[in-house]
């Protein structure tokens, strides 16, 4: 069957806070200009929004920027931050650290707790207002490439074929994807995108990049009574339940209306290869510090997502010729200040700027040079550049990664002499389970800690049954021959949705069953996999999780 072919002047695939920022800031200047310019989005989730999942505190200066005036009845940035508390744990008590000799970039002044699946709702809106074309349930399943001025350029993508059957053929629903061509196209697929992933390896975009670093974050969203809610508070900790060289923390967050954000982070570089970051994230609620809050409370909610955390001496370049990155497709995310939706709609904004003045000259399918220019001079650049020792200084653990990183903020204030960078990739820090003890995790009480199918079960994942497994394998005897006798299976523990499972026959005879009904699209299995023999490719259009209020 013959595809059908869309054409516009800007794509842009991913329907995050840096796609939508991109579409609006695209609309408005066309519109100032005058310029007749036609902008599509595409989202993978069913509806936009269904994907989206972050903590989150939300710096609103970006938003500002974006849309001045934004705070009419119906913006759902309705929570202001009234308090800020940070605890280092230790497995029997807590100890708060008062904000004074904290860096800066852990306040929350003037800051608001939010639903990111409500915001991008939100922003949907004003970019259809503004001109927008948006096509929720769409994957960019493959780019198309072209020839312009000799050079090979992206010309868009095709969106996934329906219907096919699990052995890869059509099957008698069969709907061939579509052509989506543009004169450039914008990539926002978040976290390990994996069309951005393509492009990187295709251009060399990581040539001269620090190795990027990655960590898992869970949540939870909770209604909990009156007597325990705090409208406004937000609260991180650090050390327990990690060890004191795994990189991560909790934190809680407590919306209006008796809603909570809970949620927990572990850096993927870890080493120990028992290391279940979804058992250390139910582990954490059960601190007799933070008990209290989940105490009566009832779980509404389930999600996983990873972050791009290396920072600027991580990011690749930006531009290739055709399009360009945003957002966590790239890795804007500040994992110093823990926030990344501001960071991610201010370069959308900064590639929307660039793209028009393109388009407004005629040009089409070259590079957006004017983007990483522009960027370099923003603001956005200059805190990136005051955090960019965050992340690789809390490799060395945290006693001295703190030390380090606060003689870099508050000695230096961001601009230290020195620039850190990571060495290896987050797959190649796994140590070999001879070398580690398993953890005895405990068992989930069912009131503040739970198993995992009941909380996939919460994260509302939907599959076509009939269509190709999305997690394939390079090498189908890897799991086996290596990964399950030098790492025990890692998989089955650094999955928070239990896709991965290792199943022995009455024999004795083990194999690697892989539950993809489960899978969150979290990313974490194609980067933590030592054996880099995992690969994630999207489902139907549509299909995945479906996270209303995350």
């Amino acid at each position: 069957m013959r595809r059908e072919s869309l054409d516009y002047d800007a794509l842009i695939v991913g329907g995050g806070p840096a796609g939508l920022a991109a579409a609006i800031r695209l609309r408005q200047s066309a519109i100032a200009r005058g310029i007749d310019a036609r902008v599509c989005l595409i989202e993978k989730g069913a509806a936009i929004g269904s994907h989206s999942i972050s903590g989150a505190v939300i710096d609103p200066l970006a938003l500002s920027e974006l849309l001045p005036g934004w705070t009419p009845p119906g913006a759902p940035v309705e929570t202001p931050v009234t308090e800020n508390r940070f605890f280092f744990l230790t497995g029997a008590s807590a100890w708060r650290i008062p904000e004074k000799p904290l860096p800066a970039c852990f306040g929350n002044t003037g800051n608001f707790i939010v639903s990111l699946a409500s915001l991008c709702r939100w922003l949907a809106r004003q970019a259809e207002e503004l001109g927008v074309e948006i096509y929720p349930g769409f994957t960019g399943a493959e780019i198309l490439f072209g020839e312009n001025e000799g050079t090979t350029a992206v010309f868009g993508v095709v969106t996934g074929d329906a219907g096919v059957s699990r052995d890869g053929t059509p099957g008698p629903d069969y709907r061939p994807g579509t052509e989506v061509r543009a004169r450039y196209s914008l990539f926002a697929e978040g976290s390990r995108g994996h069309l951005g992933k393509q492009m990187e390896e295709k251009f060399h975009l990581r040539k001269n990049a620090a190795p990027q670093r990655y960590s898992l974050g869970l949540k939870e969203l909770w209604e909990i009574p009156s007597a325990a809610h705090r409208p406004g508070l937000v609260l991180h900790t650090c050390g327990w339940p990690l060890d004191a060289r795994t990189f991560g923390g909790g934190f809680i967050y407590h919306l209006s209306g008796g809603l909570v954000s809970a949620g927990f982070v572990v850096g993927l570089d870890y080493t120990n290869p028992y290391l279940s970051p979804f058992e250390e994230f139910q582990r954490f609620k059960t601190h007799s510090a933070l008990a209290g809050f989940f105490s009566g409370g009832r779980r509404l909610a389930y999600g996983a997502r990873t972050m791009t955390e290396g920072g600027l001496p991580s990011l690749p370049n930006l531009v290739f010729p055709g399009g360009a990155l945003i957002g966590d497709d790239a890795g804007f995310l500040n994992a110093a200040r823990l926030k990344g939706v501001h960071t991610a709609i201010r370069s959308g904004i900064l590639a929307a700027d660039a793209l028009i003045e393109a388009i407004a000259s005629g040009r089409g399918h070259d590079e957006l040079t004017d983007y990483p220019a522009r960027f370099r001079k923003s603001g956005l650049f200059d805190e990136l550049y005051a955090a960019r020792n965050f992340r690789p200084a809390m490799e060395k653990g945290i006693y001295a990664g703190g030390l380090i990183f606060g003689a870099d903020q508050t000695i230096f204030r961001g601009k230290a002499p020195w620039t850190l960078r990571s060495e290896g990739g987050d797959h190649e820090h796994l140590g070999r389970a001879p070398e580690y003890r398993p953890i005895g995790y405990p068992k989930p009480d069912g009131r503040i800690s739970f198993d995992r199918p009941s909380s996939v079960y919460l994260a509302n994942t939907t599959y076509g049954e009939s269509q190709p497994c999305p997690l394939r394998l390079n090498d189908p005897a890897l799991p086996l021959q290596v990964n399950l006798p030098r790492y025990d299976a890692p998989e089955q523990r650094y999955c928070p949705a239990g896709v991965f499972e290792i199943v022995r026959s009455a024999e004795g005879e083990a194999r690697l069953c892989i539950n993809a009904q489960n899978c969150l699209h979290c990313k974490t299995c194609d980067i933590k996999d030592p054996s880099q023999n995992i690969l994630w490719m999207p489902p139907e259009g549509g299909d995945g999780p479906n996270y209303p209020d995350m």
